[in-house]
């Protein structure tokens, strides 16, 4: 059937299928330019306009936040005796010690294991070799999902560059 193609048509042909090969057609599997999109495609772009907010006043906000949920952790924690309700709820681990840090500082995980949202109050002591205790950090967790578990760092100046360890001093469920 090719014999009575001309040289012309021939190329022709071949031109047209060589096009038809880089086509970006993204429903073709096993090409090298075929892209598959696993979710749908968003209705309508994101605003490139500016929030309205800016960094520092988002850095305040978070800040001003934490700060809340450090007094209503005060203030739990104030009347609890001993370890409190949920020590069981809480881990924390410390970051290795550098000689030039400015603070030293722990990872705190709070796992809800109750049926709904719930605040955590947490009080984490820096202790050294002698067990003396060289600081204490309250941290509040507030809406933890139950089921779920949430972090944040304690952070002590007085622990900074020296060899401490931390550990739950108490938490209680708010």
């Amino acid at each position: 059937m090719t014999r009575g193609l001309t040289p012309v048509a021939l190329t022709a042909l071949l031109a047209a299928g060589a096009a038809a090969c880089g086509d970006s057609d993204t429903s073709s599997p096993g090409t090298a330019r075929s892209t598959r999109t696993l979710s749908a495609e968003p209705e309508a772009s994101p605003s490139a306009s500016p929030s309205g907010r800016s960094q520092e006043e988002f850095a305040a906000s978070v800040s001003a936040e934490a700060e809340r949920n450090r007094q209503k952790a005060e203030a739990t924690l104030k009347g609890v005796k001993g370890k409190g309700d949920a020590a069981g709820d809480v881990s924390v681990s410390g970051i290795a010690v550098r000689a030039d840090e400015q603070f030293r500082s722990a990872l705190v995980r709070v796992t809800n294991k109750g049926g709904e949202a719930a605040f955590f109050a947490v009080r984490v002591e820096f202790v050294d070799a002698s067990d003396k205790v060289l600081d204490s950090v309250v941290l509040g967790f507030s809406d933890v999902p139950p089921g779920q578990t949430v972090s944040e760092h304690a952070n002590s100046r007085k622990a900074a560059g020296v060899k401490s360890f931390p550990r739950v001093a108490q938490a209680q469920r708010g």
